[in-house]
């Protein structure tokens, strides 16, 4: 899977900020934008796998599909 990001360079602390618009709240930083993509990685996976325990939760049926 794919997503999009954004990245911004924080010009009053340093760093760079990195956020997934595609998952709302998902957010991270880094000091390169190295660091920055592979923590904004790790925030999507965390991100994913929380949507998908709320998912366990749900009433009704649940289906994976595939995109």
């Amino acid at each position: 899977m794919k997503l999009k990001i954004v990245i911004k360079e924080d010009a009053e602390d340093g760093g760079f900020n990195v956020s997934c618009p595609a998952l709302p709240g998902c957010h991270s930083q880094g000091e390169t934008v190295e660091e920055a993509v592979q923590n904004i990685k790790d925030a999507i996976q965390g991100c994913i796998a929380a949507l998908n325990d709320r998912a366990k939760t749900m009433e009704g049926k649940v289906v994976e599909v595939a995109v």
